[in-house]
């Protein structure tokens, strides 16, 4: 009977997973075969205008270009926040001003740093001076690619074939401002609602209940999803976004009593509506191409840098309980699919199966002195450096599980799939704020999901200097 039921919990949380994976890749081939992914984009304008501006005082100061380049890297990764630059829906150069000027700086403090401990003190001087035309260039360029964009929408040229979801007043109210202010970019298409005899939006056209959402947005080309006042519960709209083909469309909330939210809570807004952007963040962009980059390259450094400890910890782990000094465990990955977790072997379980489906807690007495040490100190997942090198887990992630225990949470823990969008991780965020061991695994559910929703390069270093202060603190299991 016991293994019945994980069999089951294992084909419910398969049937899932296939869901979520067979969702994006029909929106993605669908995306192909229309040509959605090949319309104009506001970071085709604004992003190589952004480049050149920082670049163009390199003219007339050459012995610069390299400190200038490393800037401009810096700032486009800083303003993108892992994503390509979105124009907001309201554009004005003045709202973004004090936000852009302190990414400015921070990038340029960052060079000037670098360069004072190469230089002498003029090139750093000479620098600060070239970088102040750098960042004029960079506001004038914005202010010009602003009103470009602002131009293009006004013509149409530039607009997003907009879905509402929800079919109420407020749903009214949106296709009215939008209709009537091309300036947003958005181009209402119709609605979702699963009662439209009572909830109608004059003027547009029920497309079909909310359920269908993932085949509405395939078939009339949607690229934009605005959640108006669709009636659902806040499992079911999480659902929506994660589940059923949002994760290449950009997302749109209006939130709950949006009429006491200031502007510096929610700074986009659509007439006096305030709209906030769903951070769901697609699998393709060249920032997570660049977090691929760097898993190769740390993983392999590390691995041969290492190897002295490797070579340690094995004989100690040898010494201990002979072989195998490594221990091989199933784990769940990317949309369900299933690899080998390498680990320095820390306990010895009494057969295959209890390896598989028996919680670890701490103080377990199948644990040895050099297994706590190993485990405290995290030494013993040091062999996962092979498992990101060959693109089965990444360095920060959700961390992966056990197929039996993946089961088994899935059905009893809300939204706990989800945290399969990503690989698997080395470390993550849930284990650098405390989450380790035997701790709620709601609490590391939520934590991973967040980190995928709001992931950035910047968030991913955050938690690799917080896992080294863990480490050296050895505040393991």
């Amino acid at each position: 009977m016991r293994g019945s039921k994980a069999d089951g919990e294992q084909n419910d949380f398969g049937r899932m997973t296939r869901t979520v994976a067979a969702g994006r890749r029909q929106e993605w081939e669908r995306g192909k075969r229309t040509g959605r992914w090949a319309r104009p984009r506001s970071w085709m304008i604004v992003t190589p205008v952004d480049v050149v501006t920082l670049l163009l005082p390199a003219v007339w100061a050459p012995q610069h270009i390299r400190a200038l380049t490393a800037m401009a890297v810096l700032v486009c990764m800083a303003t993108s926040s892992g994503h390509p630059y979105r124009a907001p829906l309201h554009l004005s150069v003045l709202d973004t001003l004090p936000n852009l000027l302190v990414r400015l700086w921070t990038a340029a403090a960052v060079v000037a740093t670098v360069t004072a401990l190469r230089h002498e003190q003029e090139a750093v001087t000479s620098f600060l001076i070239t970088v102040l035309a750098s960042i004029a260039l960079f506001l004038l360029g914005r202010v010009l690619t602003t009103h470009l964009v602002l131009w293009a929408r006004a013509h149409r040229l530039v607009t997003h074939r907009t879905l509402l979801v929800g079919g109420g007043n407020l749903a009214l109210e949106l296709a009215t401002i939008i209709g009537r202010s091309p300036q947003y970019g958005l181009q209402v298409v119709g609605f979702v609602e699963d009662a439209p005899d009572h909830n109608t939006v004059p003027g547009t056209t029920w497309l079909g209940p909310i359920a269908d959402i993932g085949d509405v947005i395939g078939a009339h080309e949607i690229d934009t999803v605005l959640m108006a006042e669709p009636g659902e519960a806040d499992r079911k709209l999480t659902d929506l976004i994660w589940r059923r083909g949002l994760h290449d469309c950009d997302v749109l909330v209006v939130p709950r009593l949006y009429q006491f939210h200031s502007p510096e809570q929610l700074p986009d807004h659509i007439g006096a509506i305030p709209v906030m952007r769903v951070n769901n963040p697609s699998l393709r962009t060249v920032a997570w191409a660049a977090k691929r980059g760097f898993d190769i390259v740390v993983s392999a450094t590390a691995l041969v840098v290492l190897l002295p400890v490797l070579a340690l910890c094995a004989i100690a782990v040898y010494c201990e309980g002979g072989t195998p000094v490594l221990f091989r465990q199933r784990r769940v990955g990317t949309d369900g699919q299933t690899f080998d977790c390498l680990k320095f072997r820390s306990m010895r379980p009494d057969n295959a199966g209890e390896s598989a489906t028996r919680w670890s807690i701490a103080d377990d007495p199948r644990v040895g002195p050099v297994g706590k040490i190993l485990r405290r100190s995290s030494l013993d997942e040091l062999p996962q450096l092979w498992n990101v090198l060959r693109g089965d887990m990444t360095l920060v992630g959700p961390r992966p599980e056990r197929p039996h225990f993946v089961g088994r949470f899935s059905s009893e823990i809300p939204h706990y799939e989800y945290r399969h969008r990503m690989r698997g991780g080395l470390t993550g965020l849930a284990q650098v704020s405390g989450l380790r061991g035997d701790t709620p695994i709601t609490d590391r559910a939520r934590h991973d999901n967040y980190y995928i929703d709001n992931w950035s390069l910047w968030m991913d270093a955050k938690i690799i200097l917080r896992t080294f202060r863990e480490v050296l603190l050895t505040k393991g299991r």
